[in-house]
């Protein structure tokens, strides 16, 4: 571990500090070059832009441009260690969106007093980007931001912690019960975790057939249920009217666990009091809720998933948000809306099912094949067709819901 920590630290540091910089798309070479990119040349495209604001699309790269955002508030697993400890994360947010959507993202860390001044100084830059991606911001506060930013800004605004969880989250729940042969209606689903993530998995599954009263989410006082007054307006969404306080209680029965929240809360013996052939969504980073050693050794029946890349099914954001907001992008839509976000999760879950790629089974040596099933229920992020399956599917349902620019997509889009 000691040896990974250095690794870590040299990787960011050398060559050069940092993982992005800024490349050049036009020539600078002679005098003629050097006039048309800045002065006088730069003045045509600026007068047409004040004329017309949405020319800035055809003259600048706005279009192809993310800014991801954070006041460092809510960092990985890591806490509330400000904006600028936040730096790296936001950085291997960009470098992410550049590798995998050719998107060109730029990293803002603000500091700020309240949440207010958080939200006014986004809002003073989103015209400068194609789209805003926030990121690692606490709850309660990351809701109110997401909304007023939502209502106030004429790019898409996406928080990928709560929704972007939420899809990848849902896309293999989804998988992992078809496998199990259980109907979604019918699930039983235990939370644990009441955060941004959590809720926005749970609302998310809700809109993709999980009945909210088969919900049962606890935070770290318990089961969420409708005689507690010491939870706020987004747990009491899912304040339940049950005598289960425990998670003990909870367990017992259920179909399915997502863990969103801390290392080793979940036991073997909970496992045990699951119902046959349970999923188990353990997705703390690095530890998680149980380790799949443990809970397979309890259940032969289960399907697991993790966040970590080491096992099956690793449930990772990095699956969704760069096509989410490639698609958005490539038809100018004016928001990422529930229309756009269920498009991902069930291109996410349709692909699992399709035959995968050599070059796929080239980027994992240990593992020999993969198809649909219980150590395969999502994509893996190294799958090329990612791209174009959910780009292409967000886009079409942001035309389809009329919230895009485009009218249809272009001819051969994402082939």
């Amino acid at each position: 571990m000691a040896d990974f920590r250095q690794q870590a630290l040299d990787y960011h540091e050398f060559p050069v500090p940092g993982k992005t910089a800024v490349c050049l798309t036009k020539p600078a070479e002679t005098s003629m070059d050097l006039a048309l990119a800045y002065s006088p040349g730069v003045a045509e495209p600026v007068r047409e832009i004040a004329k017309d604001p949405d020319t800035a699309y055809r003259y600048t790269g706005k279009g192809n441009t993310v800014a991801v955002i954070s006041n460092g508030t809510a960092i990985l697993g890591l806490g509330n260690l400000g904006p600028l400890a936040s730096k790296p994360v936001m950085e291997g947010k960009a470098l992410l969106f550049k590798h995998f959507a050719n998107i060109d993202a730029t990293d803002i860390e603000i500091k700020h007093d309240t949440t207010e001044q958080f939200i006014n100084t986004v809002e003073a830059i989103a015209d400068t980007f194609g789209g805003i991606n926030l990121e690692d911001i606490k709850a309660p506060e990351c809701f109110e931001i997401e909304k007023t930013l939502i209502e106030r800004c004429n790019v898409p605004v996406f928080h990928d912690d709560q929704h972007g969880t939420a899809i990848v989250t849902t896309a293999g729940m989804i998988n992992a019960l078809e496998i199990q042969g259980k109907k979604i209606e019918d699930a039983i689903i235990v939370c644990m975790g009441a955060g941004a993530a959590a809720i926005a998995c749970m609302t998310m599954l809700i809109k993709c057939g999980i009945q909210r009263k088969h919900i049962y989410m606890l935070d770290r006082k318990g089961v969420i249920h409708s005689e507690r007054t010491d939870i706020n307006e987004y747990k009491a969404l899912f304040a339940n009217q049950t005598t289960k306080r425990t998670l003990r209680d909870a367990i017992a029965g259920a179909d399915a666990f997502l863990g969103l929240s801390g290392p080793d809360v979940l036991s073997g013996d909970d496992v045990a009091l699951m119902a046959d052939k349970p999923v188990i969504f353990a997705c703390s980073n690095p530890d998680p809720e149980i380790k799949p050693e443990v809970a397979h050794d309890v259940r032969q029946d289960l399907i697991m998933g993790t966040g970590r890349s080491d096992y099956p099914n690793q449930v990772n954001n990095v699956l969704c948000f760069p096509f989410i907001f490639r698609g958005a992008l490539d038809v100018r839509a004016s928001k990422i809306n529930d229309e756009m976000k269920i498009a991902a999760v069930h291109a996410i879950a349709d692909l699992a099912k399709q035959s995968v790629p050599a070059a796929v089974l080239a980027a994992y040596p240990d593992v020999d094949a993969l198809s649909f099933g219980p150590d395969y229920v999502i994509p893996k992020p190294v799958d090329p067709r990612l791209l174009s399956h959910v780009a292409k599917a967000v886009a079409q349902a942001a035309i389809d819901s009329g919230v895009s620019v485009l009218k249809s997509l272009p001819e051969g889009y994402m082939v």
